[in-house]
């Protein structure tokens, strides 16, 4: 069953011309631009860089009033940084140097960090990509505190998270906050389109992680619109995001088959999906409020009713993992990106397709129930992906690539898209994707939006690894 789903792209130029600059979206300023790292590891892998990375989440963090990034240096290196950050100031970065190299010439193999609120200890998960996974957690109390910034307080390096094994073969790496101060661990097992989604939990009073278990799972059979089938699949998440008491997924299916696609060029992605959770993450609902999964036993699976909120074959181009947001009335928000089907039906080389003919759309949940799809008017132009962040009062923001920062208020329906910043035009010479501190956004009190990127550079030339801070 496929629920309800407006299209507005049609509507959108007269809407426009109807809304004029008197309803324009609500606009940004550039309060800084800082370097990391003048020497940051650059090398282009899977249409993207190693440093930043869509799918990332937690590249750049805010955690009371201490702002965090990580990333690779020249050498491989991991690099930690921390620096203080209020409404009204900012301090200078400090580094520390983790005791682990990247392994993997492998834009897969970011680096995620994640804090455990009860107990104040730093987490680290990275370099992997269907691969061990390379963990190391830090001290109590080291989060949001002063305490000396040094390697010494980070633990060994493990293939494991804590004492929990969780396999071989991780991919994607992120760590959540559920609203009773618990840290997750979310993770794919597998590989690409032969996957299933984890789910990990740790206890901070124990400091021992424990397996939930598989949430989405491989499982199912996908008919095409042509007859065409497959028999396994990953899902791709375009986050997993907590509002209040619920937790919030959307995502799109990658087949294992190519027969789905009407070209080996295009992508094998369909579809966009979600579903929620009341109980954080052991049991699943659709939209609809029926219950679907359970984590552990019976995950979600390409056949699960009624999760589907925009439909679309795999000949579009569609991209996975982009980015996700929840408004103050817990109602979800998703950029989603493909080829319209007003330029091509069918997406033969999905990069230079995308490059030429993507556009970028907001897919939101509307006070009744109904999911809304608005395209975006900006071109991406590059292959990679966008990022949502909602303020305070659920204006949106979306970076797409290069930094190019759009807006577009609640009150108006998000009707209103505005360029209010764009980075190509103002020098900063971003790579394409970003990653965003969107903790730094509504939950820190600075209602500023941090936004970590790569300087463009060629070959393996090491570039600049910077954060910019907008003024919302």
């Amino acid at each position: 069953m496929l629920l309800p789903v407006v299209r507005l792209s049609q509507l959108l130029p007269l809407l426009l011309l109807l809304i004029g600059k008197a309803c324009a979206g609500p606009s940004t300023s550039l309060l800084s631009n800082t370097v990391l790292d003048n020497s940051g590891v650059y090398f282009i892998s899977y249409d993207g860089l190693v440093n930043v990375n869509s799918f990332q989440l937690s590249g750049v963090l805010t955690y009371n009033s201490f702002q965090y990034a990580a990333w690779y240096t020249s050498s491989r290196a991991v690099v930690l940084a921390r620096r203080t950050a209020s409404a009204t100031s900012w301090g200078s970065w400090q580094t520390l140097t983790l005791n682990h190299t990247l392994v993997s010439t492998d834009s897969h193999n970011v680096v995620a960090l994640g804090v455990s609120p009860v107990d104040g200890r730093i987490h680290v998960a990275m370099d992997c990509h269907s691969t061990q996974v390379y963990y190391t957690v830090s001290s109590a109390g080291a989060a949001g505190s002063s305490v000396t910034w040094s390697t010494t307080l980070f633990g060994s390096i493990t293939n494991t998270i804590g004492t929990l094994s969780v396999g071989s073969q991780i991919t994607y790496p992120q760590f959540v906050v559920t609203p009773t101060n618990a840290l997750q661990f979310v993770y794919r097992t597998g590989v690409s389109g032969n996957g299933d989604y984890q789910l990990a939990e740790y206890d901070a009073s124990a400091a021992k992680w424990t397996s939930v278990g598989s949430w989405a799972s491989k499982s199912g059979t996908y008919t095409a619109p042509s007859g065409a089938t497959s028999a396994a699949r990953s899902l791709y998440i375009h986050g997993f995001t907590y509002r209040g008491t619920r937790l919030h997924v959307t995502g799109t299916w990658r087949e294992n088959s190519g027969s789905v696609s009407c070209s080996n060029g295009g992508l094998t992605n369909h579809d966009t999906v979600y579903f929620y959770s009341d109980d954080n993450g052991r049991t699943w609902k659709n939209a609809a409020g029926s219950t679907i999964a359970t984590s552990g036993s019976s995950p979600v699976t390409v056949n699960t009713s009624g999760i589907i909120i925009d439909s679309l074959n795999a000949d579009h181009g569609l991209m996975n993992q982009e980015s996700q947001d929840v408004d103050s009335a817990g109602r979800i928000h998703a950029i989603i990106s493909y080829v319209p089907g007003r330029f091509t039906q069918c997406v033969t080389n999905y990069e230079s397709d995308r490059t030429s003919y993507a556009r970028a759309f907001h897919v939101y949940q509307a006070s009744n129930g109904s999911f809304v799809k608005t395209e975006i008017p900006f071109a991406i132009e590059s292959v990679g992906r966008s990022q949502i962040a909602l303020d305070s009062a659920d204006n949106a923001y979306v970076v797409l690539p290069y930094v190019k920062v759009v807006s577009a208020t609640a009150s108006a329906g998000y009707g209103d898209w505005t360029l209010v910043y764009d980075g190509a035009s103002a020098g900063l010479k971003a790579f394409g994707e970003v990653t965003v501190d969107r903790v730094g956004l509504i939950g820190s009190g600075r209602e500023t939006l941090g936004v970590l990127f790569q300087e463009s550079s060629s070959g393996s030339t090491p570039s600049a690894v910077r954060v910019v801070e907008f003024d919302i």
